[in-house]
């Protein structure tokens, strides 16, 4: 086959040189046919083209098993399928000694015919301002509090103008997708119609035929409260939403490259909104190259949003029983709750930064929610009635050790602990929650401490002045009992008085 340098070679001497077809196959060494073919064709590449399949004898006998293997292939998972040179090895056990090369031709040949090759061939996309958004999550890597973690990030992007949001959790469950969908509305200002997900388990319980799928009911709970219809792609078809796919792919580098540092999520979630915001005033979008992905959002998506509607309230809830010492187990962590809920049972709602805990549909405790293992959450209000009954809990008591007490009751209790009745001094300032609540017991105790003084009974006594009821308004006398005349001071009205009594 000539190569192209020798194809302009013979170009060259013939039209720009003039030689003859003769002199020019003699100074280069070839064939004159060759030589007018170049000049007479007037191609600059000569292409060598196979017209005749290559004969492959040792094959030819074991076609049939090989398509047999093939179909089979291409009807699994693509975790699943096997590799060429694994089917290769199967005929080969079968008896068949044909080499790779001629099945990989062979295997080749065969998706080419059976139209395998188009599954890597998609339809590009096209969506109208406020139609649909995607969601999906992505698992990044980052530095918290000095120690490299794994966070789920929340992706979500407007398929017309490409805006973005990310949030991230320590955890892909139901309530972080409810608490996911909240933020990027309010992010976004308002809701798309559409909402495209994969099957993730959070929000399908089953997937049926076609696009039929059974749908979790608190998920569908969700999709009303915000008027969003799910459509959730075909399984292993990641393209059909593509643009949150590709958004990952793009944002990794953006937002996670290099390793973000951090001391906790919310600082985290704070710099993603900043730097997701950056990158869509930064960047043209795909399809409006003048234009910002910002400014397409602003100018012509963000006013055919619905306006966005109260938040999900989404929890994922768990009947469980409280113990006798006013602990719920929940999440490989322990809760308080008030004391008349102790030994019942009662329904945790889990919040995605929150646990409530519930009594007959009552809240009885309501605390921080803790990703950590093993960690106990005391609220001490809770176990003020059962101080009233105990006292001598006060010692050793777990929910009214100063590290679970607020900061001036903690001081209070450890200038306390010094003196032989600061045990019933303490029990004296926390019975006094029970009428004025713990945060005035709390400034009653701050206001102590800064006069320099840690008593019982001083702390009571500011207690009762801080919870004095306010004096009586005073009130405007109607127009009709108004005097006309003001009286007038005269003594001698009583020396009558005194005179008519000797008269008598």
């Amino acid at each position: 086959m000539l190569v192209v340098e020798t194809i302009a070679k013979i170009r060259r001497k013939h039209f720009g040189g003039g030689e003859s077809i003769r002199s020019i196959a003699r100074d280069l060494g070839i064939s004159r046919n060759t030589v007018r073919k170049v000049v007479r064709g007037g191609a600059t590449e000569h292409r060598y083209e196979q017209r005749v399949a290559q004969p492959r004898p040792k094959l030819d006998g074991f076609t049939d098993v090989l398509e047999d293997l093939l179909e089979a292939n291409a009807k699994r998972r693509p975790r699943d399928r096997l590799t060429l040179k694994a089917i290769w090895r199967r005929l080969c056990d079968g008896g068949c000694d044909a080499g790779y090369e001629a099945v990989r031709r062979y295997a080749r040949q065969w998706a080419a015919e059976q139209g395998v090759g188009l599954a890597g061939a998609h339809v590009p996309l096209a969506f109208d301002p406020g139609e649909a958004f995607q969601f999906d999550w992505s698992h990044e890597l980052v530095l918290l509090a000095g120690m490299p973690m794994t966070v789920k990030a929340a992706q979500f992007t407007l398929c017309y103008s490409r805006m973005p949001f990310v949030r991230c959790y320590p955890r892909e469950t139901q309530e972080m997708v409810f608490d996911a969908h909240d933020r990027a509305f309010a992010s976004f200002g308002g809701l798309c119609g559409r909402g495209i997900y994969d099957n993730m388990t959070t929000a399908v319980k089953r997937v049926l035929l076609g696009r039929d799928r059974e749908i979790n009911p608190r998920f569908e709970r969700m999709c009303s409260h915000y008027l969003i219809d799910p459509e959730f792609c075909t399984p292993g078809a990641g393209w059909e939403k593509g643009r949150v796919e590709r958004q990952v792919a793009t944002l990794r580098n953006v937002l996670f490259k290099p390793r973000p540092a951090v001391e906790t999520l919310d600082c985290l979630n704070g710099q993603l909104a900043q730097r997701c915001m950056s990158h869509a005033r930064d960047h043209p979008h795909p399809d409006f190259p003048e234009m910002s992905i910002f400014e397409v959002f602003a100018c012509e998506e963000q006013r055919c949003l619905v306006p966005g509607m109260a938040p999900f309230r989404g929890h994922a809830s768990h009947p469980t029983m409280a113990s006798k010492t006013g602990l719920v187990r929940f999440d490989n962590n322990k809760y308080s709750v008030e004391a008349r809920a102790a030994g019942r049972p009662v329904e945790v709602r889990a919040l995605a930064q929150s646990v409530e805990i519930r009594l007959d549909g009552e809240v009885v405790g309501c605390h921080e929610r803790d990703f950590r293992r093993n960690r106990v959450a005391y609220d001490v209000s809770h176990y003020i009635p059962i101080l009233a009954r105990k006292p001598g809990a006060i010692r050793n008591g777990a929910p009214f050790r100063a590290e679970h007490l607020p900061a001036p009751l903690a001081r209070v209790r450890e200038c306390l602990d010094g003196r032989e009745d600061g045990g019933a001094h303490m029990v004296r300032i926390l019975l006094g929650a029970r009428d004025h609540g713990l945060e005035a017991v709390t400034a009653a105790c701050a206001e102590a401490l800064e006069a320099g003084v840690c008593n019982a009974d001083v702390i009571v006594n500011i207690l009762s002045r801080r919870c004095q009821p306010l004096p009586v308004p005073d009130v405007a006398t109607p127009a009709g009992l108004e005097l006309r005349s003001e009286p007038v001071a005269d003594c001698a009205r009583y020396d009558m008085l005194l005179a008519g009594e000797n008269s008598g």
